[in-house]
């Protein structure tokens, strides 16, 4: 299976939606099926980005939280214009998406903004 970044971003909306007093959730993504759905909470999971269990051999899982790093990435690609710049970037200079690159290219969009609201 590909991996969707849009779709990895959209589990983690998902997942700061979840109240902190019911720790383990199912979550689902409208135009994705279960199996897509539960290969990127698997991602983020390995990403270090979410709190999630997987039933061996299924496809079922359970999303408990964000961690901070989920937050921090989260927070850096919360803004849709920023978040298109930033896959723009990435795959214009790489011609491939990852993680890495987009949280340098999110990151090198944020300070740029700040710079330029410094007037620097």
């Amino acid at each position: 299976m590909h991996r969707d970044m849009d779709l990895f971003r959209s589990i983690l909306f998902e997942v700061e939606k979840l109240p902190p007093d019911n720790p383990w959730s199912h979550i689902r993504i409208d135009g994705h099926n279960n199996e897509e759905v539960c290969y990127h909470v698997k991602l983020a999971s390995d990403a270090g980005f979410i709190v999630a269990k997987f039933q061996p051999g299924t496809s079922e899982f359970a999303v408990e939280r964000l961690t901070y790093a989920g937050h921090e990435f989260l927070d850096s690609a919360r803004e849709d214009t920023l978040w298109a710049k930033a896959k723009d970037a990435v795959q214009k200079a790489t011609g491939t998406l990852t993680i890495d690159g987009l949280k340098v290219a999110l990151g090198a969009l944020i300070h740029q903004a700040i710079k330029g609201q410094l007037g620097q």
